[in-house]
């Protein structure tokens, strides 16, 4: 089997979740070996982020998120690629690109606090209405502080950004629009972008 790295990135409600989940169990179900991870990882560090990233300051979460990051690369992507297995992570550094953005970082200085992190085999950015995502996201009831400063069509208008950013640094990556999309549609429409990486 192929070794493959597929990172799904996208704004807070947009349904990466739900995508990475769909992708990996397809990709499994067509024989590969699927490593299905996310960020922040499901360590002590990660969770350490989950729980206050509401009050770090921006550089100490940029920091975090990085080291978090190291984490992820060192003991669950690389070893699972080497393994020869399919990576699908629920967020990478296009998250950072975006989130530490709002904490008043530029784009350079995020870049090189992550320059350690592997590029991936094909990112891809899921795109939606933001007034479907605002709806999403105040169902969730609970928001953070990133969903409570930050507009759906804001978080969409950075992570157009980081597709731009990282394309002039050599990322392969694709977008698809989500817009009347069942999550049936999406699948397929993430399919359509991996094939061509022959897997």
């Amino acid at each position: 089997m192929t070794a493959a790295f597929i990172v799904i990135e996208g704004p807070n409600g947009v349904g990466k979740t739900t995508g990475a989940r769909l992708l990996a169990a397809r990709l499994a179900a067509r024989g590969h070996g699927v490593h299905l991870t996310a960020e922040p990882t499901r360590t002590r560090l990660g969770d350490l982020i989950r729980e206050t990233e509401d009050e770090l300051p921006g550089r100490a979460l940029a920091l975090a998120v990085a080291a978090d990051r190291a984490v992820h690369v060192g003991n669950e992507i690389t070893p699972a690629l080497r393994e020869g297995r399919m990576v699908v992570s629920d967020r990478y550094v296009p998250s950072s690109l975006v989130l530490q953005r709002l904490d008043g970082f530029r784009l350079s200085e995020i870049w090189r606090l992550n320059d350690f992190a592997p590029r991936p085999s094909l990112t891809i950015y899921l795109e939606e209405d933001p007034e479907i995502i605002t709806g999403r996201l105040e169902e969730r009831g609970t928001l953070s502080r990133f969903e409570k400063c930050c507009s759906p069509a804001r978080e969409l208008e950075l992570y157009r950004g980081a597709y731009r950013f990282l394309r002039w640094h050599r990322w392969r990556q694709a977008r698809i629009d989500c817009r009347g999309m069942n999550p049936a549609g999406v699948l397929a429409g993430m399919l359509r972008k991996i094939d061509p990486l022959g897997l």
